[in-house]
């Protein structure tokens, strides 16, 4: 009885070691799919920006892991979309590695009329870019970026700032016409006295998208019906695509300038750039 004992017993201590060490790599390898990166820009930000990186736990040759830039709203930061949604699973079930940089309280991504103060699209230009590439080899037919809300104003004009880094672009409740806005969420700051509207409109989506006529990228809009004023600029972008001819999914639904919109209008957006991606029906 003691011997059938003794042995039943090493063979339960063998399994849990066994065990221990499949959950310790399990762990190990959840904890490498994620990866917080902290750019020091003394010269564009002035200060450091954080990137929290989600990579898919699934192999994948570093040419074939399809990436997505995904940007945060007003008054947020790089950990909003990581906290409010699960993007490891996300990650993991799409194929897609997601690229979380910290856009801060209300940069606008815009480079600041006052050279001293933060140049955010330089520094997406010369500093975030080149070291996702240098560090992910990033394939233009295979990157895509979107965003919220303030994020979906940046989105769209990094993309069109240089197409050719890009597939496609989405704006998710998108501020893609910033003259409707002159005098809120501190965007004069940046741009300054908003009695004069041609800095507003030159950086505004909606008046720059002309460059993708007649090209093969898309761009996806999403917005909720009831996203006041947000829904109407969406439309009038949509519009403007149909218009100029440039390649656009447009998707109007019910809905707020809320999480609960965003995280419905994610899924979408990563449903449409892998069809893109792929080559899939698009209906045309």
């Amino acid at each position: 009885f003691v011997k059938i004992v003794k042995v039943e017993l090493n063979l339960l201590i063998n399994i849990m070691r066994k065990f221990f060490i499949f959950l310790s790599l399990f762990f190990t390898l959840s904890i490498s799919a994620q990866e917080l990166i902290v750019i020091e820009s003394t010269k564009n930000l002035k200060c450091n920006d954080s990137i929290w990186v989600f990579s898919p736990l699934k192999n994948h040759s570093a040419q074939s892991i399809p990436t997505l830039f995904l940007l945060h709203g007003y008054a947020g930061d790089y950990s909003n979309w990581g906290t409010k949604y699960d993007l490891q699973e996300i990650s993991d079930r799409t194929g897609f590695r997601i690229i979380c940089p910290d856009g801060f309280y209300a940069s606008w991504y815009l480079n600041d009329v006052d050279p001293s103060k933060m140049q955010y699209r330089t520094f997406f230009d010369e500093e975030l870019y080149p070291l996702m590439n240098e560090k992910y080899t990033l394939n233009p037919d295979y990157t895509f970026i979107t965003g919220l809300s303030m994020g979906g104003h940046g989105a769209m004009n990094i993309f069109l700032d240089d197409p050719s880094r890009f597939r496609a672009g989405g704006t998710m409740s998108g501020v893609v016409d910033l003259t409707g806005i002159v005098n809120q969420y501190r965007l004069k700051a940046i741009l300054g006295d908003p009695t004069d509207e041609e800095p507003f409109a030159k950086e505004s989506a909606i008046n720059r998208v002309d460059v993708l006529a007649g090209t093969d990228k898309y761009v996806v809009i999403s917005c909720g019906y009831g996203d006041k004023p947000f829904y109407p600029m969406n439309k009038a972008f949509a519009d403007k695509c149909v218009e100029l001819g440039v390649n656009n999914i447009a998707l109007f639904s019910p809905g707020v300038h809320s999480w609960k919109y965003w995280g419905f209008a994610l899924e979408q957006h990563l449903n449409w750039f892998t069809i893109i991606m792929t080559g899939g029906n698009i209906g045309k």
